[in-house]
């Protein structure tokens, strides 16, 4: 394995393949004990039931995408059917996987595939030369599941193979490459709404108050940094710190890009939006009196119709 890639290609990562590969993993390893006869899954231990309770499963599929240029771009994922014993795909699921796909995304390409552990094994490089016959330069990435609380990166690392001469032998090895989180917006709304979820139970007042907290945080994070910003540019107007030219034109490019937010139209549009959030506020507090309202006269009614055949008084209406 190598330190870093010389391809050049730029990769961009979005988040449903880290949701899917992690999603694929959790079902992986709750039905790891036994395993099923047709898993989507190897152990590289995987003699008894005791080994498979210390070793963590493993789950493979592929990756897709497009290719523009020098930049790919991962889009999606599904699984793959994989024999670990003979270190073989199963081509007939893997083809009929890209013919469905096709027929909704006509534009992505079978990118190469992933797998879940700690680091690249050998047994990797034969399900990534199994599938250089549908790409003759796969993507190879990795998720790390191992949950560790003092890491800030993600646990993914995406390789590619180049042909290196190791002692005079020609061979294929992985090397890391970078990459970037691309997103649109239908998985920002889906990412943060997962982020977002509570165990059974929790209110909408705390998901509210943990969305507020992290606006809050942000919007302090800006400000202190636009505080540092302005204290360099003080200081470069006294004289205490040499004037940058290049410096002094990103700021200005900075600034012709801020909102103006002292103009009447940003004004009207606030306004607006203030008015619409107040608004759709008052009506859910409305509805839900009213639905607690039902349910009163509800429970009333009952409890006077039952009262009312025994001879006493009427229902309430």
């Amino acid at each position: 394995m190598a330190s870093s890639s010389s391809s050049g290609l730029t990769f961009k990562l979005h988040p449903l393949v880290i949701v899917n590969i992690s999603d694929h993993y959790t079902r992986v390893k709750s039905q790891m004990n036994p395993p099923p006869p047709t898993s989507v899954t190897s152990n590289s231990n995987n003699s008894n039931g005791g080994e498979n309770n210390q070793s963590p499963p493993r789950a493979y599929g592929c990756v897709i995408g497009v290719q523009r240029g020098r930049t790919v771009e991962i889009f999606n994922s599904f699984e793959l059917l994989y024999d670990p014993s003979t270190h073989s795909l199963d081509r007939s699921f893997l083809e009929k996987k890209q013919e469905l796909y096709k027929k909704v995304f006509p534009n992505f390409y079978v990118l190469g595939w992933y797998s879940t552990g700690n680091d690249a094994e050998e047994s990797d490089m034969h399900i990534h030369k199994a599938l250089m016959d549908v790409n003759e330069s796969p993507v190879y990435v990795l998720l790390n599941p191992a949950i560790n609380h003092a890491q800030k990166d993600l646990p993914v690392t995406i390789y590619e193979s180049e042909l290196h001469v190791i002692d005079g032998i020609p061979q294929l090895i992985f090397v890391r490459s970078s990459y970037t989180i691309e997103t649109v917006e239908a998985e920002r709304i889906s990412v943060d709404h997962v982020a977002h979820l509570k165990p059974s139970g929790g209110s909408a007042a705390t998901q509210l108050a943990a969305q507020l907290t992290g606006i809050h945080s942000a919007i302090k994070m800006l400000n202190s940094r636009i505080r540092v910003l302005h204290q360099y540019l003080v200081g470069m107007q006294k004289g205490d710190l040499p004037c940058e030219n290049a410096l002094l034109r990103q700021v200005s490019s900075l600034l012709r890009r801020l909102p103006a937010t002292e103009s009447e139209k940003f004004q009207d549009d606030f306004l607006t939006e203030y008015n619409d959030t107040l608004l759709v506020t008052y009506l859910a507090t409305f509805t839900n009196c009213s639905s607690t309202m039902n349910d009163l006269v509800d429970k009333f009614n009952t409890a006077y119709d039952r009262h009312s055949r025994r001879g006493g008084r009427t229902a309430f209406i």
